[in-house]
C-alpha cells in the first residue's frame, strides 16, 4: 500500500512516517511526501522516501491513498477534493476543515474519506466513553487551544476538544453559547438532550493544561485525564488503515461535520 502525505510541518507527520516506514507496524508505507523545504527533506531521509514533489496533484494516479496533516485546516479542501474525485481514499488528520462549507465539500467529493482527532481514539478516551454512569446528563471537555493561532485560530487545537465531546455526546449540536473567562473560552450547547461544555484554555510560554473529560449520568459520574503518550497517533492511524482494508468508513458525515460546526460558531 503506497500512501502519500502532505503537511510535513505537523509533528503527526513525523509519527506517521516513523510508524509506517521505520517501525513497520502495518503492510503500508509512506511512499511520497509533498513539500519543498528542509523539514520535508529531513523527513524523507528518515523514512527512506525517495519521491518528494512540490504539489500534491502530481501524485494522483501513482499512490493508493493520501494522508493530509497540514496544521491549517483551511488548506485541507484543496488537497483532499481532487484525490477523492479520482477515487483515492483520504485521511484528513484534524481538523477536517476550517469552515463548514469546506468540510461539506470534502465529504461530498468522494466516499472513502475520514477525519478525526487523535484524542478520540486513545485509551483514556475509550475508558471514559465506556464508563457506566447511567443516562448521560452532562459532558465537559477541557484542553488547550489558542484562538489567535496562525493555523485558522481555534480550529487547530480546538478540534481535539470538540471531537472528543462529539464522541461522548453524539448527535447534532444545537446553537452554541460562548463566553470568555480570563484566558479561557467556554462554549455550551446541547446534543441529544445532553448539556455539553467545552473549555478552551489558551496556552502560555510555560505550558498548557492537559486534556480532561468528565461525564455525569443519572447513576454515576466519570472524570478522566486524557493522557497522550509518544504513540498516541497509533490508534487513529490504525483506524485509517482499517478503512483502507475494509472499504468502510469509521465515522459518518454527521459525526465528522459536527465538531466543525461547533468550532465555526466559536
Amino acid at each position: 500500500m503506497r500512501i502519500a502525505l502532505v503537511g510535513t510541518e505537523n509533528s503527526h507527520a513525523d509519527h506517521i512516517v516513523r510508524l509506517l516506514n521505520v517501525d513497520r507496524i502495518a503492510d503500508a508505507r509512506i511512499a511520497a511526501l509533498v513539500g519543498d523545504d528542509e523539514k520535508t527533506r529531513k523527513l524523507a531521509a528518515a523514512g527512506g522516501i525517495t519521491e518528494v514533489v512540490p504539489t500534491s496533484g502530481e501524485l494522483i494516479g501513482s499512490i493508493d491513498a493520501l494522508i493530509i496533516t497540514n496544521r491549517d485546516g483551511a488548506l485541507h479542501r484543496e488537497h483532499a477534493v481532487p484525490f477523492l474525485e479520482a477515487g483515492i481514499p483520504v485521511w484528513v488528520d484534524k481538523p477536517l476543515a476550517a469552515s463548514t462549507a469546506d468540510a461539506r465539500a470534502i465529504l461530498e467529493a468522494g466516499p472513502l474519506v475520514t477525519s478525526y482527532s487523535a484524542v478520540r481514539w486513545v485509551a483514556d478516551a475509550d475508558a471514559i466513553a465506556a464508563a457506566d454512569v447511567g443516562e448521560v446528563q452532562t459532558v465537559t471537555v477541557t484542553g488547550p487551544a489558542d484562538p489567535d493561532s496562525e493555523y485558522s485560530g481555534i480550529f487547530f487545537y480546538g478540534i481535539h476538544i470538540a471531537d472528543l465531546a462529539q464522541r461522548l455526546a453524539p448527535g447534532e449540536p444545537g446553537p452554541v453559547e460562548v463566553e470568555r473567562v480570563g484566558s479561557t473560552i467556554v462554549a455550551r450547547y446541547r446534543s441529544n438532550g445532553v448539556l455539553v461544555t467545552l473549555q478552551f484554555v489558551k496556552p502560555t510560554d510555560e505550558g498548557r493544561v492537559p486534556f480532561h473529560a468528565a461525564v455525569v449520568g443519572r447513576t454515576g459520574l466519570a472524570s478522566q485525564a486524557i493522557q497522550l503518550d509518544e504513540d498516541y497517533v497509533v490508534p487513529g492511524l490504525k483506524v485509517f488503515l482499517q478503512m483502507l482494508e475494509t472499504g468502510q468508513r469509521p465515522l459518518d458525515d454527521a459525526t465528522m461535520l459536527a465538531p466543525i460546526t461547533v468550532l465555526e460558531q466559536l
